[in-house]
């Protein structure tokens, strides 16, 4: 064997053990995807999402271990049979992935004002919203879990709940604001009717899920123990403490497909030079 082929046999075996790892992390993200669609019910007590958003999440989960598990399958294979055509729409689907990353990117880095508008609409929309229609309440339920778990409230400061009449008492003026704005640490000395307000609808971690149809709002007064910055700052200060995380982990990302990319297309170039060198060594 000479020694370029010992090189693509190298290859060959290297890009079908990566892919045959993604092809089982696939199969794994898939099979908890599945698994959360089953047993919500254990899995809303454990995170404290509520049914509907948890749904959302699994299906993305079985959606994207589905896509893991056929890119990784088409590596597999292609680089075990060394069949060009796999190989190819691997190289393609590889690439596709990367230009859509690529152009997320720079449109997101580009609109960057547009994109944070946009996303201060559909915040702004439901708390205006808030429990408006008892069969929709998806979008409400997931802006209370951020709510708890960026310990903040509205999106620019509490004010942001005063307009909306569902959370007032009574029709009275006093402004409330749902309990995922509640602030336990800050609370020491609240009485026994606050603890009965609050902690029936707060899991250890995060809002309880109700019943779809349930009409019942759990509110907390706006001057106690709330937290008062709007969870715009709280993003900003998330990204910022996680900026070299996100990044590091989308250019290695980024890499790792540039790297498959590289040695899908070297092993595919190189095919036809194997194939007579075996056929003279037959013959």
């Amino acid at each position: 064997m000479s020694a370029q082929e010992s090189c693509l046999s190298l290859i060959k075996y290297f890009l079908f053990v990566f892919n045959l790892f993604f092809f089982v992390l696939g199969s794994l993200i898939f099979c908890f995807g599945i698994w959360i669609l089953i047993d919500k019910a254990s899995f809303v007590s454990f995170v404290g999402l509520t049914f509907v958003a948890l749904q959302i999440w699994s299906k993305v989960l079985a959606i994207s271990g589905i896509l893991t598990m056929g890119l990784a399958l088409l590596g597999c294979v292609g680089a075990l049979k060394e069949l060009r055509c796999l190989l190819g729409l691997y190289f393609g689907m590889l690439l596709l992935l990367f230009a859509t990353q690529i152009t997320l990117g720079i449109l997101i880095s580009t609109q960057r004002v547009r994109v944070e508008r946009r996303v201060q609409d559909i915040v702004l929309e439901a708390i205006q919203n808030y429990r408006a229609d008892p069969e929709e309440t998806a979008a409400e339920e997931s802006w209370d879990y951020v709510q708890f778990q960026l310990r903040c409230c509205g999106w620019h400061s509490p004010q942001d709940w005063f307009p909306v009449r569902v959370l007032r008492d009574n029709g009275s003026e006093a402004h409330h604001v749902p309990c995922s704005c509640y602030n336990s640490s800050a609370a020491t000395n609240d009485s026994a009717v606050f603890d009965k307000i609050i902690f029936p609808q707060l899991g250890r971690f995060g809002p309880r899920a109700r019943p779809r149809h349930s009409t019942d709002i759990c509110v907390v007064p706006a001057n106690g123990h709330i937290y008062r910055e709007g969870c715009a700052q709280s993003l900003q200060k998330w990204l910022h403490n996680n900026l070299i995380s996100i990044v590091g982990i989308c250019l290695a990302v980024g890499l790792l497909e540039l790297g498959f990319m590289t040695l899908s297309i070297f092993l595919c170039r190189n095919l036809d030079h194997v194939y007579y060198n075996r056929l003279a060594r037959y013959r």
